[in-house]
């Protein structure tokens, strides 16, 4: 049996033409509009690039920069001793340490 729909939910599924292809622009302030949830909302996308990653000059490697990161600190933990761990040290490391550090 299927289930009912809401005003709210057919009104949404209402503003958007499922069978039509929009511009970035235009998808982005579209899945802004209808956004509803109490939360940030994630948004998945699929690209077709129409390569064949099996051949070589083909493949498709990149890295990207997050805006606002990812949300977790970099720490940098030495293991070293004498001018090692001082040079460490003014390099910046966090944690600076030797046998003693595995204990922690």
């Amino acid at each position: 049996m299927a289930r009912k729909l809401s005003k709210r939910t057919k009104a949404l599924r209402e503003a958007v033409d499922r069978d039509s292809k929009f511009p970035l622009d235009d998808a982005l302030g579209l899945v802004k509009k209808v956004a509803t949830a109490k939360f940030d909302e994630t948004v998945d996308i699929a690209v077709r690039l129409g390569v064949n990653p099996r051949h070589a000059d083909q493949m498709v490697r990149g890295a990207v920069v997050l805006p606002h990161g990812t949300g977790q600190k970099v720490r940098v933990a030495v293991f070293a001793r004498g001018d090692k761990a001082k040079e460490a040290e003014e390099a910046g490391a966090d944690v600076v340490g030797d046998a003693d550090l595995v204990e922690k």
